[in-house]
């Protein structure tokens, strides 16, 4: 129960990475974090088929009492960048130097709440040239840890991307 009092923000919109939202929130369970899906819909199904309630709204959470947000991966990013409440509460996040952290296409976000320049990330091979353009220093590898920005590229990747979020929350 290594993340006992923490409190991590798992963001939610159609055609998310099933196993990219799931595998983190139940990591940080088993380490006896709190963990609040949020997104601006009741429920969310992903790109295979399992879906997920949201506990609640952007706006109606209390960032002090917040320890930092994963975006995942999938289709889900390319909607959430869209929506100006949830760039608002990434980038508020990153402001108070709490957990940023993103896998697979969910750099998008990072770059839409305009928080990558200068920073080294990592992603999906597909949007790699997003992120330079943006500002990044990309660099292909399972996960990086940059300031309050921990990225990963894909699945695969799950376990080291969790090793460094539980890393960095238990600082």
């Amino acid at each position: 129960m290594r993340l006992r009092g923490k409190h991590v923000l798992v963001l939610a919109e159609a055609e998310f990475e099933d196993i990219e939202l799931w595998y983190p929130v139940l990591r940080l369970k088993e380490e006896g974090a709190k963990v609040s899906v949020v997104g601006n819909k009741e429920e969310y199904m992903g790109k295979k088929g399992m879906g997920v309630k949201v506990d609640a709204k952007p706006e109606d959470v209390n960032l002090s009492k917040v320890d930092g947000v994963i975006v995942p991966g999938g289709w889900a990013p390319d909607r959430l960048r869209r929506q100006e409440n949830i760039l608002k509460l990434v980038k508020d996040l990153y402001n108070e130097k709490k957990l940023v952290a993103t896998i697979c296409h969910g750099g998008w976000v990072l770059i839409s709440a305009d928080i990558v320049s200068g920073h080294q990330m990592t992603s999906f091979a597909a949007i790699k040239d997003d992120l330079k353009n943006a500002g990044a220093d990309f660099v292909d590898e399972e996960v990086v840890v940059d300031y309050n920005i921990v990225s990963s590229r894909t699945p695969v990747d799950l376990p080291a991307f969790m090793r460094e979020i539980i890393k960095f929350l238990e600082k």
